[in-house]
């Protein structure tokens, strides 16, 4: 277990790190974090299923400025680290997922009160105008230093608190794990729900009633919808851009007759 500690705290120390001096921030989405953390326990499949379920249930839930309500990538790796090395059902740490990422955002807030005290000496450090060493520095910070809470509480969650877990999954009544599948499907429904909330419209109703017929009736797959509805929304996205077009060349030729009228009438 301790291995499978250090190869969780690899993954989490990696897409991190990445992500921390490149800028990306897609690594540290569950969708990518959950099957680096799959592939790293040699199951790869349960990595890429969790990582979907779970990016269903974060997707709606963003950092704004300062506040992290959860952290997803902590959490991701942490659940498909316990559903594989306990072989439990994948719901189990689906619906886990949400309490451990608030507990690790919690944690990453209070070790940003450290971190802003250090602001003296990377002041001191640029002002120095030693490159290399301004380089290196930020480095270490970026990969090691910045997320090194985190990653002592995922090395100790996995490395010791797995076999605990396995222990007491293995003595819950049906009833409960009945409960964490409940659970795991009402979290996904909430994070659409987030989701939705924030990009809702009027005009997108239809495409919701649409995609509902085509489930329940038709009994498509939800790769089959998304394809329909992506060409849907295309065609929307098309026909839309040529009323704009049309509108303004319009506009464009009233405002020149206008124009040739004033001309000819001085």
């Amino acid at each position: 277990m301790v291995i499978s500690g250090i190869l969780a705290a690899i993954v989490w120390v990696f897409v991190q790190g990445v992500d921390r001096l490149l800028s990306w921030q897609t690594l540290q989405r569950p969708l990518v974090t959950a099957m680096l953390t799959g592939l790293a326990f040699g199951d790869i499949q349960t990595g890429i299923v969790m990582g979907a379920a779970l990016e269903a249930i974060f997707m709606g839930i963003s950092a704004i400025g300062g506040t992290i309500p959860a952290d997803a990538c902590s959490a991701s790796i942490i659940s498909v680290s316990m559903a594989v090395l306990t072989n439990a059902n994948m719901t189990t740490g689906i619906a886990l997922a949400l309490p451990i990422g608030t507990l690790l955002a919690t944690t990453g807030s209070v070790w940003k009160i450290f971190l802003s005290s250090l602001a003296p000496y990377w002041e001191k450090l640029a002002q120095s105008g030693n490159d290399k060493k301004f380089l290196h520095t930020l480095i270490f910070f970026g990969i090691i230093v910045d997320r090194l809470p985190q990653t002592i509480i995922i090395f100790a969650s996995v490395a010791f608190g797995v076999s605990g877990l396995e222990y007491a999954i293995n003595y819950l009544p049906v009833w409960v794990m009945s409960g964490f599948d409940a659970a795991a499907g009402m979290m996904t429904a909430v994070g659409f729900a987030i989701l939705a909330a924030m990009i809702w419209d009027k005009i997108f109703i239809g495409f919701f009633f649409i995609g509902f017929v085509l489930a329940q009736y038709f009994k498509l797959d939800t790769v089959a919808i998304a394809i329909i509805m992506g060409v849907v929304s295309l065609m929307y996205f098309v026909n839309d851009k040529k009323i704009l077009d049309s509108r303004s060349e319009t506009k464009r030729g009233i405002t020149d007759n206008n124009k040739d009228e004033d001309f000819f009438d001085e």
